[in-house]
């Protein structure tokens, strides 16, 4: 990298930390219950807009998980999300009107609200569509997780983003509020991923996947990134690049083992494709508020309108994270 480029990467780190002092006056408080938030709560932060039918099951899985207080942005929904959310003892909400986009689609806001809630606490963040699956999650808490890299003197904790799908159009399978998802998106793609490393930042770079094999057969380097950072013990001074893919400074970003063996990973259970998939691409192509000119959304939607069928004969039905270790699509690493 070299002094220069360490120190372009400060000056950039720096500007999006003002940056998101400056977009705190887009946001207003709904509901805010921070001073709940104790010592060594783990904190969950989130943006959205109109996930009202996620949201039951959503939080019910991180507060099994261990996970404390909810801190949330919700930029315009009109489902109903903001107001069940600020119902929720333990969540504060924040509403932004203001251009998802011009925030670097969310990432501002929520930097803001960790500089300011989470310094010294260890702060997940994901979308409202993303399930953590970790080593032992079926047997110890978040916690266990979160004390052990502690003691081993790790702060950041990376997942690859699984996407999860049926056996079937998503049409076919009808989703209840407060449904397990898993139960209709059981099945993932076991390989047909692809990894580099990103020089400027050091995080790895991973694509593939069905999302890749359905929607971008002829441009496979423009698939999104499946590579997160989502569990970080937080510091004032941090700042998300784009989305959960990398961090500043760079060094969180080395959640990969250097010397030929293996650190301990997660995955993220992506349960974006349910039923309505089509209808939500369809909306967000026309707000043209994601990322590279909504060139993800153009690809969902440039079909004949129906909902897409990704199962394949090389589909695997999801078992638990002990299946996706054998895979090697996360890990334990040394954690016993």
């Amino acid at each position: 990298m070299g002094v220069l480029g360490t120190y372009r990467l400060r000056v950039r780190r720096r500007r999006f930390l003002l940056r998101a002092i400056r977009k705190r006056r887009e946001l207003r408080a709904v509901a805010k219950r921070t001073k709940k938030i104790k010592r060594n709560d783990i904190l969950l932060f989130s943006t959205l807009r109109n996930e009202r039918f996620r949201l039951p099951y959503f939080l019910k899985y991180y507060r099994d998980m261990g996970v404390q207080h909810f801190l949330f942005v919700d930029n315009n929904s009109t489902d109903g999300s903001l107001e069940y959310l600020a119902e929720q003892d333990d969540v504060s909400v924040w509403t932004a009107k203001h251009s998802y986009k011009n925030s670097r689609f969310g990432v501002d806001w929520l930097t803001w609200l960790q500089m300011r809630y989470a310094h010294d606490h260890w702060a997940l963040t994901v979308d409202v569509d993303e399930f953590l699956v970790f080593p032992f999650c079926d047997t110890r808490s978040l916690r266990a997780l979160t004390d052990w890299l502690d003691a081993s003197d790790v702060t950041s904790f990376g997942a690859m983003l699984l996407d999860m799908y049926p056996k079937g159009p998503l049409d076919h399978f009808h989703y209840t509020e407060g449904q397990n998802p898993f139960e209709i998106a059981s099945w993932f793609d076991s390989g047909n991923y692809t990894l580099s490393l990103n020089p400027m930042y050091d995080n790895l770079w991973i694509q593939g996947g069905p999302r890749a094999r359905q929607f971008f057969t002829d441009t496979p380097e423009q698939a999104p990134a499946l590579n997160k950072i989502p569990l970080v013990r937080w510091n004032r001074r941090y700042a998300y690049v784009s989305s959960t893919h990398a961090l500043l400074p760079r060094g969180l970003n080395k959640v990969y083992d250097q010397t030929g063996g293996e650190k301990a990973s997660g995955c993220l259970l992506h349960a974006k494709f349910l039923e309505g998939f089509a209808e939500k691409a369809a909306e967000e192509l026309v707000r043209k508020q994601h990322y590279a000119g909504s060139r993800e959304y153009i690809s969902y939607a440039s079909g004949d309108g129906t909902e897409p069928d990704f199962w394949c004969k090389w589909s695997e039905r999801y078992i638990n994270w002990r299946q996706l270790e054998m895979l090697g699509l996360m890990s334990k690493g040394n954690w016993a």
